[in-house]
């Protein structure tokens, strides 16, 4: 790989800084200074510094939003905040994407990546990749809702949800984990209008086994650790 585009995947800096930096004599490649942009470096093996700080490169970068209200799960809109504009200025030059959509209403864990083949995996109805969200109703659960919720229940013409789980987590029943398998739109807020009631707040807790870090307020977000990544790989194969 150059090493200016290793420096660009692996830094805020923008292309013009890297290469003065290295046209200065700022970075090295295995303790050898470099000052050609274009020289080719061993991005997995090479020990690349700048001003003397090793630089780390990786292909792919992770981060866990802890999305808020108000924010559409995209990269751009005209008229609403977007949850990339919630990304810290160090990841600013990596082009980071929501896997998959929260409303703008929904709360919760957002992954943010620029792995498109991991996001597709993770999307694709044949993963069958468990999502749990905490919602509270505007009416109690019964036992009814609980075994229709466990059925499957018809969206549309053409489409019945896989068995899903509802759990009220309350004395009274208007606070619930859901779970499903899948993530049409609306799905849970839809699911909930098909046995009479209606969510008043919702809020994603986990997608496959990625949980959502309670530490992070609303619209925090941070890198995954190598264990949340391995263990949201592995779950895919």
């Amino acid at each position: 790989m150059r090493i200016d585009k290793l420096l660009a995947n692996s830094t805020p800096l923008g292309r013009k800084e890297i290469k003065q930096y290295i046209r200065k004599g700022q970075v090295r490649c295995n303790d050898k200074v470099i000052t050609d942009p274009g020289t080719h470096v061993d991005e997995n093996n090479d020990e690349i510094t700048m001003n003397g700080e090793r630089v780390t490169y990786s292909k792919h970068t992770y981060l866990m939003l802890n999305k808020p209200d108000g924010y559409i799960s995209a990269t751009f809109d005209k008229h609403y905040p977007v949850v990339t504009e919630l990304v810290p200025e160090e990841f600013s030059h990596v082009e980071l994407f929501p896997v998959g959509r929260l409303d703008i209403d929904t709360h919760g864990l957002l992954l943010l990546t620029n792995n498109g083949d991991l996001a597709h995996r993770l999307l694709s109805p044949k993963s069958q990749v468990p999502k749990t969200y905490f919602v509270k109703s505007a009416k109690p659960v019964n036992d009814a809702d609980i075994e229709t919720f466990a059925k499957g229940i018809e969206l549309e013409p053409d489409f019945t949800t896989l068995p899903a789980k509802l759990e009220p987590i309350a004395d009274d029943k208007l606070t619930s984990h859901v779970t499903i398998y899948e993530g049409k739109f609306h799905q849970v807020k839809r699911m909930f209008e098909a046995i009479d009631n209606e969510v008043l707040y919702l809020k994603r807790l986990s997608m496959g086994s990625l949980v959502l870090d309670e530490t992070l307020s609303e619209g925090e977000c941070r890198p995954l650790t190598e264990d949340e990544i391995s263990d949201l790989i592995q779950g895919l194969s």
